[in-house]
């Protein structure tokens, strides 16, 4: 007489168990079979509206299955699948599900630049974050910068809420940059994980470094090595000097206000020191508030004398005109381009203030490892 076959869950293992909710990151996924052994096991995820496959492997005995990332992803459902002989040679099928833990916390990291976009040869990957990371090898981890043709490119965090990405020297124009965020899932802080996990790329145009002498009153605009044109500038006034050093185009904006309040230029009353609506064909060089810009306002100054208040000016016109100095160089500039200050009697920029990596060597910017 042949006896009784054996339930499913007496032939097949599965942890997680079957329904259960809420697990947690650290619980670990697996599946065996107490004698007998596995035929085929499938996993999957769903996760943020879409489903994949969960790859693993099973053990050369057969008796278990593991799968190639122990890591569970969070706000997920996952379906078991399995198929398995016992040991008396009975083929036996299981189907179970369980869910994971949903975080009140999380994080996320804006980064720059745009995906698809063409940059100058100074960009810095910079990622902020929206909560200070307290395992910042962790996310560390999760972040890939690559490079084709290939090039060494090393992190650097600035404090607990910024990593940025550089090489050595300036990127080569032509090198298409690949970043791979990891970060969904990744614990930051204690019950803080990750949303993102995507890739996006940029290219880097043609190189562009424009020199800016403070004492000369000029900017060299130099395209691949090559001089293209001395520009007269005018750069912060003795009572309001320029940084010296390098820094990168962030953000071009064809017309912009500038506001003196907003960047500590306040008057006894409170107001700007200056209210300006209508700057034309200014680029971002700080995040404190330093650009380079068009200037109608200002008369015979313009390789002359230095009346900013610490940004860099070029002669324009009220509503901006390509043909005027300004428009001349704003027309050829891309995010990403490198201006360099010298000569000023200011310090050097701090190197988290705006792209301001380039100020550091390689050695301090490859010194300090991630915590």
């Amino acid at each position: 007489m042949l006896g009784k076959p054996r339930a499913p869950e007496d032939v097949i293992r599965v942890a997680p168990q079957d329904g259960a909710r809420g697990v947690r990151p650290g619980e670990r996924l697996r599946v065996r079979v107490p004698d007998g052994r596995l035929e085929s096991v499938k996993v999957v995820r769903s996760q943020d509206a879409e489903q994949t496959e969960v790859r693993g492997r099973i053990a050369a005995d057969g008796t278990s299955w593991r799968p190639d990332d122990d890591r569970l992803g969070l706000a997920a459902r996952y379906t078991v699948d399995v198929v398995a002989l016992d040991g008396d040679g009975d083929r036996s099928a299981r189907h179970t599900t369980f869910t994971t833990f949903v975080p009140e916390k999380r994080f996320i990291g804006y980064v720059t630049p745009e995906d698809r976009s063409t940059v100058g040869t100074g960009m810095i990957v910079s990622l902020e974050f929206n909560r200070e990371i307290e395992d910042r090898a962790a996310v560390e981890r999760a972040v890939r910068v690559t490079a084709q043709p290939a090039v060494e490119v090393r992190p650097h965090w600035f404090g607990r809420s910024r990593l940025d990405f550089r090489p050595e020297e300036y990127w080569k124009p032509g090198t298409r940059v690949t970043v791979a965020l990891g970060l969904r899932d990744v614990e930051a802080a204690p019950g803080v994980y990750g949303l993102q996990h995507k890739t996006f790329s940029f290219t880097v145009g043609r190189s562009q470094v424009s020199l800016v002498d403070a004492a000369r009153h000029t900017m060299q605009v130099r395209r691949d090595g090559d001089l293209l044109a001395t520009v007269p500038i005018t750069a912060g006034s003795p009572k309001n000097t320029t940084y010296n050093g390098k820094m990168v185009v962030s953000e071009m904006l064809e017309l912009t206000r500038m506001n003196g309040a907003t960047v500590g230029f306040r008057k006894a009353d409170g107001k700007g020191e200056y209210d300006i609506p209508d700057v034309p064909h200014a680029m971002r060089l700080t995040s404190s508030g330093t650009f380079l810009h068009g200037n109608y306002w200002a008369d015979d100054v313009f390789g002359r004398a230095n009346v900013s208040h610490g940004c860099v000016g070029l002669r324009d016109v009220r509503g901006g005109a390509s043909d005027t100095p300004a428009g001349w160089f704003f027309d050829r500039s891309l995010v990403g381009d490198v201006i360099e200050v010298v000569h000023s009697k200011d310090k050097q920029v701090a190197p988290d203030n705006g792209l301001g990596g380039w100020n550091m060597t390689w050695k301090e910017w490859t010194a300090a490892p991630a915590e």
